[in-house]
C-alpha cells in the first residue's frame, strides 16, 4: 500500500506540470490560432483594396482606349458623308487613315467598308470581306450613327484576336453607305496587364457585356474570344452593382482568386482583376505555420530532449555493430575481385586498397597506401578526374564514372575506367571520403580508337571520307572565320568516269581512283591541307589560309601529276587519258553569318563551268564574300 502510495505521489509532480504545461500550451495555441485569424482577414482586406484600386484604373485605360479609337472615326465617317466615297476621297482618306495609325500605337488597323462589305481604304494590309460579320449586320439594319464595340474576331485561323470598334456612315440619300472600323488587338491589353504586379497566378481579364474574353494577362492566346457567359459572375451580372470584390474558382485554370469585378460606365466592357488567394495569403501561412511550430517546439522540448538521448545512445550501439559488419563485408568482396577498389580519404590519400592493384597498376596495396590518389594521372586526363572528386567530396554528385590514363609501373601509360561513390559516417551521414573500382580499359580503348579511324576513312581509296571531310570544313571555316584568314577548297571530277568504267571495267575504275587519290593526297603537303572522297568519281582538297595564287598553283600541280601518270582512256578526247575538272573557290569573310554549305556550292558552280568549257581544265569561281545578308557574292 505504501509502494503505491509512493507512486502515486511520484507521478502526481509530473502529472501537475503536465497539466500545466499543456494549459500554458493550449492557451498559447489558442492566442496565436486568434492572432493568426485577425492577421488573415486583414491581409485579404489590403488585397481587396490593391485589387479595387488595380481595377479601377485599368477600367480607366481600357475606356481611354475605345474612346481613341471612336475618336479615329468618327470625324471619318463625317468626311465619307461629305465627300461620299469617290476615289479622290478614298485617296485622301487612305493617307489620313495610316497617319492616325502611324501616330497612334495602340491602334491595331484603320478600315472603311462600302455598304457590300468590300474594304475602300485602309491604314495597313486590305481588310477582308465583312458582309457576314455581327458588326456590318448591324449596322446595315440600325439607323443608330453611335459607336459599337464588337466581340473579338481571329484575325485568321490561329492569329491573334482583335476588338472592333466601328460607325456607320450614309449616302447622301440616307441609305447605308458603310462603316468605318478601327481595331485593338487582344495581345495590347495582354501586354500591358503584364505590367503589373499581381503575383504569378493572378490574372487580369477584360470581357465586353456578353461574357466574351477581349484579352487576358496571362495566356491570352489560349483565352481571347472565349465565351463566358455561362460563369456564376456574367450569369448574374444583372443583379450585382457595377463593381465589388468577388472570391471565385477560375472555370479557366482552376485557381481560387480573390478579385475585383469593376463594370465600365460608358462602353459595354467590364474588367476583373485577381490574384490567387494562396499567393495572398502565403506570408500570412508561412507565419503562422512558423508560429504554430514555435508552439508545437515549447511543447514537446523536454520530450524530444530526452528523446533523442535514449534514441541516440541505442542507435550508438548498432552503428557500431553494423559499421564492423560493412567493414568485413567491404573487404571480402574488394579482396576478391578482379577490379581494383580503393578506398581515398577526404585528403585524397589512399587509405585502403585491393589486391588487384598489382594487375591493373603494377603496384602492390602496401606501396599504395597512404600515397597521393590522383598521383600517377596523366597531366592531361588530371584536371577532370580533380574536378570530379572535388564534386563528390563537396556532395554535389553520388557516383560518377571517368576514363583517364594513368601511369603503370611496368608499362609506359594505361587507360583507366573508375567507378567513383561517395562514402558516409554511420548516424551522421557526413561525406568521409571516396570508393573506386578501376579496371584497365587500355584494350578497349586502342579498339575504339582504331574503329573511330576506319569510320573516317573512305574504303577504297584510303583517304578521308565524305563525313571527316564535313566535319573538318566546319572546324576550318570557323577558324578561318575567327582569324579572319582566307579557306580555299579545290573540287576535283574525274572527266568521263562512266565510260572509263564502261570500257575497262570496275576494276580498272577503282585502281583510276586510287591513283587520283593519291595524286591529291600527296599535295596536300601542310598539315592543314585535307585531302578527301566528296563521293563517287569527286574529291575534294580543301586548303587552309591559301590565296587565289596558291590555289591555282595546286590546281595546276594535280593536273601536270596526272598527266605524269598517262592512265589511258580512249573515250576521253583529244587527249584519250585520264583528266580531271577542277573547280576552285575562296572564301573571305566579313559580318556574315553564312553557313561553310556557301563554299562548297561556290566550287561546285566552278567545276560545272570547267566541264561546260570541255572539260581537262580549272575554273576559279573568284573571291567568295559572304555578306551580311548570308548571300554569296562572286568577284
Amino acid at each position: 500500500m505504501n509502494s503505491v502510495r509512493q507512486k502515486t505521489a511520484s507521478l502526481r509532480l509530473p502529472i501537475c506540470v503536465a497539466v500545466f504545461v499543456a494549459v500554458i500550451c493550449i492557451g498559447i495555441l489558442g492566442l496565436s490560432s486568434w492572432r493568426a485569424w485577425v492577421s488573415r482577414s486583414s491581409d485579404l482586406k489590403t488585397a481587396e483594396i490593391e485589387m479595387s484600386n488595380l481595377a479601377r484604373s485599368l477600367t480607366q485605360h481600357a475606356e481611354d482606349t475605345f474612346d481613341l479609337l471612336d475618336a479615329s472615326i468618327i470625324g471619318v465617317a463625317t468626311r465619307l458623308e461629305l465627300e461620299g466615297t469617290g476615289p479622290a476621297a478614298m485617296a485622301s482618306l487612305q493617307k489620313v487613315l495610316k497617319a492616325r495609325q502611324s501616330a497612334l500605337k495602340r491602334i491595331h488597323g484603320l478600315f472603311i467598308y462600302d455598304e457590300n462589305g468590300l474594304c475602300l481604304a485602309t491604314s495597313g494590309l486590305a481588310g477582308p470581306d465583312i458582309s457576314d460579320r455581327e458588326y456590318f449586320r448591324y449596322h446595315m439594319q440600325s439607323a443608330s450613327r453611335d459607336a459599337l464595340i464588337g466581340n473579338p474576331v481571329q484575325r485568321r485561323p490561329g492569329g491573334g484576336w482583335i476588338t472592333t470598334v466601328s460607325r456607320r456612315f450614309n449616302h447622301s440619300d440616307g441609305s447605308f453607305g458603310g462603316l468605318v472600323l478601327a481595331t485593338v488587338g487582344s495581345e495590347y491589353f495582354s501586354e500591358f496587364y503584364k505590367e503589373f504586379d499581381i503575383g504569378e497566378k493572378g490574372a487580369i481579364i477584360l470581357l465586353n457585356n456578353a461574357g466574351i474574353i477581349l484579352a487576358r494577362s496571362k495566356d491570352n492566346n489560349i483565352y481571347a474570344g472565349r465565351d463566358m457567359s455561362d460563369t456564376p459572375l456574367m450569369r448574374n451580372r444583372s443583379s450585382p452593382p457595377s463593381n465589388g470584390v468577388y472570391y471565385f474558382k477560375s472555370p479557366l485554370d482552376g485557381v481560387t482568386r480573390l478579385s475585383f469585378y469593376r463594370k465600365s460606365d460608358r462602353f459595354p466592357i467590364n474588367v476583373l482583376a485577381t490574384r490567387a488567394e494562396d499567393e495572398v495569403l502565403a506570408t500570412w501561412r508561412q507565419n503562422a505555420i512558423t508560429r504554430m511550430i514555435f508552439v508545437v517546439a515549447l511543447t514537446l522540448l523536454i520530450a524530444v530532449i530526452g528523446f533523442f538521448l535514449v534514441r541516440q545512445l541505442v542507435r550508438g550501439q548498432r552503428l557500431v555493430s553494423a559499421l564492423a559488419a560493412q567493414e568485413a563485408d567491404f573487404r571480402l568482396l574488394a579482396e576478391n575481385s578482379s577490379d581494383m577498389v580503393t578506398r581515398i580519404g577526404m585528403d585524397e590519400r589512399i587509405q585502403y586498397v585491393s589486391p588487384s592493384s598489382i594487375r591493373v597498376v603494377g603496384w602492390s596495396p602496401e606501396q599504395l597506401i597512404g600515397t597521393p590518389a590522383l598521383a600517377g594521372v596523366n597531366a592531361e586526363d588530371l584536371p577532370a578526374v580533380q574536378a570530379t572528386v572535388a564534386a563528390l567530396k563537396r556532395g554535389e554528385e553520388r557516383d560518377a564514372r571517368i576514363v583517364y590514363r594513368s601511369r603503370h609501373r611496368k608499362k609506359t601509360e594505361v587507360w583507366i575506367e573508375s567507378t567513383m561513390r561517395v562514402t558516409r559516417e554511420l548516424g551522421t551521414d557526413k561525406i568521409n571520403g571516396v570508393v573506386a573500382i578501376s579496371r584497365d580499359m587500355t584494350e578497349h580503348k586502342d579498339l575504339e580508337q582504331k574503329l573511330a579511324s576506319l569510320a573516317t576513312l573512305d574504303g577504297l581509296t584510303g583517304i578521308a571520307n565524305r563525313r571527316h571531310f564535313d566535319e573538318h570544313l566546319e572546324r576550318e571555316w570557323a577558324r578561318a572565320r575567327r582569324d579572319g584568314t582566307a579557306l580555299s577548297l579545290l573540287l576535283i571530277d574525274v572527266d568521263h568516269f562512266k565510260k572509263y568504267n564502261d570500257r575497262y571495267g570496275h576494276q580498272a575504275g577503282d585502281a583510276c581512283l586510287k591513283s587520283v587519290a593519291q595524286v591529291l593526297a600527296a599535295q596536300a603537303r601542310r598539315p592543314a591541307d585535307f585531302a578527301a572522297r566528296y563521293g563517287g568519281e569527286e574529291f575534294v582538297l580543301l586548303l587552309p589560309d591559301t590565296d587565289r595564287a596558291g590555289c591555282e598553283l595546286i590546281a595546276t600541280r594535280i593536273r601536270d601529276c596526272l598527266a605524269d601518270l598517262g592512265i589511258d582512256h580512249e573515250l576521253s578526247l583529244p587527249s584519250q587519258k585520264v583528266t580531271v575538272s577542277i573547280g576552285g573557290a575562296i572564301a573571305a569573310f566579313q559580318d556574315s553569318k553564312a553557313s561553310s554549305s556557301s563554299l562548297v556550292e561556290a566550287a561546285d558552280r566552278a567545276l560545272y563551268v570547267a566541264k561546260d568549257e570541255g572539260r581537262d581544265r580549272l575554273v576559279m569561281s573568284g573571291r567568295v564574300l559572304t555578306l551580311s545578308n548570308g548571300r554569296i557574292a562572286v568577284v
